[in-house]
């Protein structure tokens, strides 16, 4: 590894090796460590702590549309460099470099978005004669990011706080460095003060107890397992930092008797196998009308078949390898307990026998109530097909999680789209399609899957206190 990229800390405004050292990054599709990344010292955390207070003033009080400008400017410098990174990240994580590609273009998106619209969601919000609402930044913001989406999640946590006046402290994922980096490369070159925004990898147990235990925190935001989301509600708690937590899935998919079961089944495959299904907006739980659901199973085993899998540097491969180890154990474990509780195995349910974390993409059926993989967020490529015969009971089925991130449909009724949109227990509904959330479009989960929101309008306020004012024509008297 003499040779391997070193990703380095961003502090104050400054590049810096970490104080404890570095972290191997582990390449999904050979196992063996190509690059490093430098991990935070409790010093590091205090100078970007203190970095980070010292920029809040004046960050604060520049103009949202000189805030906006920069973020502009940013996208456009990481615009330029896309290929490069879309290489980089493909390599730490597994994905293709097409699908990369396409996770950058969203991220420029987010950067644009918020940037954009910056001068006016700063503005003050008139509530009649003689009162107003101020918008007001809330303080330094401590970001904690995953490795399956990088990138995008970079951006839109950056984008929206930096637009709101806030000061950042990003937690980048170890696994996946590279994102972080291109991003607070391209806001530094496009002029951003020094303590604006800073970077550190590291243990993240240990970065997140030190940076939440500070009172210069002032928000989190984090995505990731409900489970650490919990934790740092917790530990956000003893200081009265206000959460915005993205956090785990379990979504489900009905296909009515009226759809089109052929474009059902496309649009599912294309966007439950994009990442290797490692997203927690991902299908997971697919129920059919019971006079359709053979047919849609064949129609999707087919298509999952076809998926090609290889390398992610491959032009030809559909679907790389997953990101880790860890989750390929997880994988193996949830599929076993189904099977041995009498699953029907369609396709897949093995880990392929290669270098890398490679996982075939794998289909379910039959599977009884009690299976660990109708309650756990399997976070890869597995899906499980169930029959239903009415309206009322794929809605029961499908709210039966503690999650409640995303639910799709897809019917030709106007009438059960309404049904279903009303009935069905998630932070979003999607009808007859399915992509990924939009710069523009607020994101939430219920239950377990978090709160707060992220994107759009909604996402800036996150970030913002908005300060009534009374009696302003007194005042002005």
């Amino acid at each position: 590894m003499s040779d391997a990229k070193r990703y380095e800390l961003f502090i104050d405004g400054a590049w810096r090796p970490g104080g404890k050292g570095e972290i191997p990054v582990i390449s999904p599709a050979t196992e063996r460590a190509f690059s490093s990344v430098a991990s935070a010292s409790s010093r590091d955390l205090d100078d970007a702590l203190a970095a980070a207070e010292r920029s809040r003033p004046a960050w604060a009080a520049m103009s949202a549309r000189e805030r906006g400008v920069i973020l502009i400017s940013a996208a456009k410098i990481l615009a330029k460099r896309i290929d490069t990174a879309a290489k980089a990240l493909s390599a730490e994580q597994g994905k293709t470099i097409a699908e990369a590609t396409g996770e950058y273009r969203r991220a420029l998106e987010m950067l644009e978005w918020n940037g954009a619209h910056a001068e006016e969601l700063c503005a003050s919000l008139p509530m009649g004669a003689d009162r107003v609402l101020v918008p007001e930044p809330l303080g330094v913001v401590a970001a904690f990011t995953p490795w399956n989406y990088p990138a995008v999640l970079n951006a839109r946590k950056l984008g929206a706080a930096l637009a709101a006046g806030c000061p950042v402290i990003l937690k980048g994922a170890e696994e996946t460095p590279s994102a972080s980096v291109f991003v607070i490369a391209a806001l530094s070159e496009a002029g951003i003060p020094a303590g604006v925004v800073n970077l550190v990898f590291g243990e993240p147990a240990d970065i997140s107890k030190h940076l939440l235990k500070s009172p210069i925190v002032r928000t989190l935001s984090f995505t990731g397992s409900t489970a650490v989301g919990k934790q740092l509600a917790k530990l956000a708690a003893e200081n009265l930092q206000r959460c915005v937590l993205e956090l785990g899935g379990h979504c489900p998919v009905i296909v009515c008797e009226d759809a089109d079961l052929e474009t059902a089944a496309k649009a599912i495959a294309d966007y439950k196998f994009e990442c290797a299904g490692q997203s927690c907006n991902a299908p997971s739980r697919i129920l059919v009308a019971r006079p359709v659901y053979h047919q849609f199973v064949s129609r999707m085993a087919n298509l999952a078949k076809a998926i090609r899998i290889g390398a992610p540097d491959d032009p030809a491969t559909e679907m790389g390898p997953m990101a880790n180890g860890r989750r390929i154990e997880a994988l193996q474990r949830l599929t076993e307990d189904a099977v041995e509780r009498g699953a029907r195995l369609e396709i897949g349910g093995r880990r392929l026998d290669r270098p890398g974390f490679y996982w075939p993409p794998t289909i379910l059926t039959d599977v009884p109530s009690g299976s660990a993989i109708l309650r756990e967020e399997p976070f890869g490529p597995i899906l499980t097909i169930s029959p239903f015969d009415s309206i009322e009971e794929a809605i029961e089925e499908a709210n039966d999680t503690d999650y409640g991130l995303a639910s799709y449909v897809f019917t030709s009724s106007a009438e059960t789209k309404r049904v279903l949109a009303s009935g069905l227990s998630a932070g979003a509904v999607s009808v007859n399609f399915l992509k990924g959330v939009a710069a523009d479009a607020p994101h939430s989960g219920i239950k377990q899957s978090g709160y707060g929101y992220e994107g759009g309008e909604q996402g800036v306020r996150s970030f913002q206190n908005l300060k009534l004012v009374n009696g302003l024509n007194s005042l002005e008297e």
